[in-house]
């Protein structure tokens, strides 16, 4: 399996090295990173001073790289605007597109470039961040969930997609429905991105050691459980506790939307705040506290 990495970050970078480690043949498209990619490799830094380094396939144009089996989109979604014509030069005829980016609406912007039936959307529970360029820190094993909008070739692949994963120590599984796999990821993002921000700029173990943001964190995930069950989806109530007892473990974590704060560069408000508040208010559900954190973070 040929596979195209789009979006050289920590999660394309991170993925994108598990899979070269299992000799799967894989090219990365960089755009800001290529010198010092080039130059230095790709490294990835594990607990227990763990550290795993290639010289990947690396190349500044997608037309170099040409048609990829498998292509992964691991974009920030502010780069939505220009995602297809990045991704255009690999896909051929039977590629497949996955989406490993966060929040909702991505997948559509693909469908409506390459077709429903070719494009997949992954949804990735690991605690990862870009350090330096080509450098990545990984806190925790994570997992990846696939999923598909509609029937088709994609859909009959993702066996193989999974399998590929599994064999790179990607712990991987299949997603029965697509809006469940979205809503459950935005249950922790949601909280945890926004209030990293809304509160200052502080990482997560700020966020938990707080009474009044633990109380906001488990009221913003209370109106997640409410807008997923407005499109079928049940969150059960006994989730909001595991996700806060697994994000103690992980010390002062910065979220990547807080690290894009501080770094000036624009945050993925739309994608994880906007678009599920949308969606909520179309089935009739209002969300006053996700409303006031999407309100805060656009203004900023």
């Amino acid at each position: 399996m040929r596979i195209g990495i789009v979006g050289v970050g920590a999660i394309g970078g991170f993925y994108g090295v598990k899979l070269a480690l299992s000799g799967a043949d894989v090219h990365f498209l960089l755009r800001s990173d290529y010198d010092s990619v080039c130059k230095n490799g790709l490294e990835i830094r594990e607990p227990e001073n763990r550290s795993f380094r290639i010289n990947p396939n690396a190349y500044r144009e997608a037309s170099e790289i040409g048609h990829c089996d498998l292509i992964l989109i691991a974009l920030k979604t502010t780069a939505n605007s220009v995602m297809c014509d990045l991704a255009a030069p690999l896909v051929g005829p039977d590629s497949v597109v996955l989406t490993l980016q966060n929040g909702m609406g991505n997948t559509e912007i693909l469908a409506g470039c390459f077709g429903g039936d070719r494009v997949l959307t992954g949804q990735c529970f690991v605690t990862l961040n870009r350090i330096a360029p080509g450098v990545i820190e990984n806190y925790s094993p994570g997992k990846i969930t696939v999923g598909s909008m509609v029937e088709g070739e994609a859909r009959d692949r993702m066996p193989a997609i999974v399998d590929v994963f599994n064999r790179a120590g990607v712990p991987c599984s299949i997603a029965d429905h697509l809006d469940d796999l979205l809503w459950k990821k935005l249950l922790w993002n949601v909280p945890f991105n926004g209030l990293a921000v809304a509160a200052g700029g502080i990482p997560t173990d700020r966020i938990l050691a707080s009474p009044a943001l633990l109380a906001e964190t488990r009221a913003l995930m209370e109106e997640i459980r409410i807008g997923a069950a407005a499109f079928g989806v049940e969150i059960p109530a006994r989730m909001i506790d595991r996700q806060i007892d697994a994000t103690f473990p992980m010390g002062a974590y910065r979220p990547s939307t807080l690290i894009d704060f501080l770094e000036g560069r624009p945050m993925e408000v739309e994608a994880i705040w906007g678009e599920p508040l949308r969606r909520a208010r179309s089935r009739g559900i209002l969300m006053p506290r996700l409303s006031l954190l999407y309100a805060l973070l656009s203004s900023l």
